[in-house]
């Protein structure tokens, strides 16, 4: 008899940040498309509307940092902390992050698409109405997020954990699925239901999700009783 094989633990790797940061003050008249900031701590930034596409942040924690409605295209996030910032309706198409923790952020509205998220830990998040379509997700892990209405069309998602999210009407149409687990999370009314095969949810979540399940698989109810 064959062991049943193990699932790999999804652990995603921390933010590797050095013990003293810089403080910086980051002004959008000084910002150009492709600045590196490395080593620093940003507080208090107000950026909204930004345009620079290319940022890189390595090594950076920013807080309260406003770059709502920004179009930073293959916006570049390493080894970074964002505790309370906006990226709400941002355009950061072709971004990364690796080795990020995003923390009590607003994402509403983001246009995440054709990026990378690997390593990362979102937390307390707000993010619905948001695009990852064709982004790639690797040990990542989203913990009381809202996620109502995003869509992750084509996503390729690998070692990822949903825990007490909300992903009411979300979009899952094509997209894949490796190794992932749902915690305590709402799925009502999401789309592509049936490219959760092979995902893994605790057993009380499987009998609490069973219409979405039935509606994805075509089971229509019956109103008799006999």
């Amino acid at each position: 008899m064959v062991a049943p094989r193990s699932r790999p633990a999804i652990a995603p790797e921390a933010p590797r940040l050095p013990e003293e940061l810089e403080t910086a003050t980051i002004e959008a008249a000084a910002v150009e498309s492709g600045d590196e900031w490395r080593c620093v701590r940003i507080v208090e930034a107000e950026l909204p509307d930004l345009a620079a596409p290319g940022l890189r942040f390595e090594e950076a924690r920013l807080e309260r940092v406003d770059v709502g409605g920004g179009r930073l295209a293959h916006l570049s996030l390493s080894d970074v902390e964002l505790e309370g910032c906006n990226l709400a309706n941002a355009d950061v198409r072709g971004a990364s992050a690796w080795r990020a923790h995003i923390a009590r952020s607003r994402l509403t509205g983001v246009s995440w698409t054709e990026g990378l998220v690997r390593d990362a830990v979102l937390s307390d998040c707000r993010i619905d109405l948001s695009s990852f379509a064709a982004t790639r997700f690797d040990q990542v892990i989203f913990e009381r997020c809202l996620l109502m209405q995003a869509s992750f069309q084509e996503a390729h998602l690998r070692a990822v954990r949903f825990v007490d999210c909300d992903l009411t009407e979300a979009d899952l149409m094509d997209a894949r699925f490796d190794r992932c687990e749902l915690r305590g999370c709402t799925i009502d009314g999401i789309r592509g239901a049936e490219r959760l095969r092979g995902v893994a949810m605790p057993w009380e979540d499987i009998v609490a999700s069973v219409g979405t399940f039935a509606a994805a698989v075509g089971v229509k109810v019956l109103d008799d009783h006999r």
